[in-house]
């Protein structure tokens, strides 16, 4: 399950499908091969692994809760390469220290991360510096965007991937 459809989403499940997955799609609102968010009760039983790539918003502040976690299957994994705060750190901690689900994160809540916060301790967890996505083409594809981005400004075109809202 990949929980954010925007470009992310879309990217992430594009990718799952070379591994034979079959991503299910869940965004704010339901469309054509999307589910509304708040059919994540019924769907979340069902995932082997969920998929974080949301905006941090004041409607997926703390999204990822102890009731949201219960719905997870036992062994199911919980990947948040979204913004730490989009899940409860304490509630994914008990989760974990069952030993009932699994966990990869990217970004956690605080970040950084203290050096004597228990989630450095946390069993069924892997940890990333919150540069999980780093590839050798980012610095050229990042200034190859910018420089389009100024060009398009220095001439009164519209600008791509402009974030509007409470992002």
């Amino acid at each position: 399950m990949v929980i954010g459809a925007g470009d992310l989403g879309e990217q992430t499940a594009r990718r799952l499908l070379a591994f034979d997955a079959v991503p299910t799609m869940v965004a704010r609102h339901a469309r054509e091969g999307v589910h509304a968010v708040d059919e994540l009760p019924e769907l979340l039983p069902a995932a082997d692994v969920v998929v974080l790539v949301i905006p941090m918003t004041d409607e997926t502040r703390h999204m990822v809760d102890r009731e949201f976690l219960s719905r997870m299957h036992d062994g199911a994994l919980l990947v948040n390469a979204a913004r730490g705060p989009v899940v409860v750190t304490d509630d994914l901690l008990a989760e974990l220290e069952s030993g009932r689900i699994q966990a990869a994160l990217d970004v956690t809540d605080p970040e950084p991360l203290p050096s004597e916060h228990p989630l450095w301790g946390a069993p069924n967890l892997l940890l990333t510096p919150h540069v999980g996505g780093g590839v050798h083409s980012f610095p050229r594809r990042a200034y190859a965007l910018v420089r389009g981005q100024v060009l398009r400004y220095a001439a009164g075109e519209p600008l791509i991937n402009v974030v509007d809202g409470a992002y």
